[in-house]
């Protein structure tokens, strides 16, 4: 009788504990990365008056281009650490008609405020 009281007990603790947030920290959750990681070295390495090869050979291809026509392409590097917030960096680069750079537009998304960080790293337009 004892152990039949003490089984019914052990299982309603497990049951009531099963869903405790506590329990949550101890599962192992992988760090999941995501697009293109581009150091701030690499960023630094393009220049407007760049054409979009040279982009290309500096940075590698984009995460996403504009598909209406804009000549716009997106870098975006998305980061969720085990147990802790996304973080999403977006670098938008602008091209010309003639492909040559434009913009550059660097934003630190952070989700845990609720604001955007944006960096003008150079804003400036190429005339020829």
């Amino acid at each position: 009788m004892r152990c039949k009281l003490l089984i019914a007990a052990t299982t309603s603790l497990l049951l009531l504990t099963a869903g405790c947030s506590t329990l949550e920290r101890v599962v192992y959750r992988p760090d999941i990365n995501q697009g293109n990681y581009l150091t701030p070295a690499d960023v630094a390495k393009i220049q407007t008056g760049m054409t979009q090869q040279q982009v290309a050979y500096t940075l590698g291809t984009p995460m996403l281009r504009d598909p209406f026509g804009t000549q716009t392409w997106y870098y975006v590097f998305r980061r969720e650490p085990g147990h802790q917030k996304v973080k999403q960096e977006t670098l938008t680069l602008s091209f010309d008609t003639a492909g040559k750079l434009t913009e550059i537009k660097n934003t630190d998304y952070k989700p845990d405020n609720g604001d955007e960080t944006t960096s003008e790293i150079a804003s400036e337009t190429v005339k020829d």
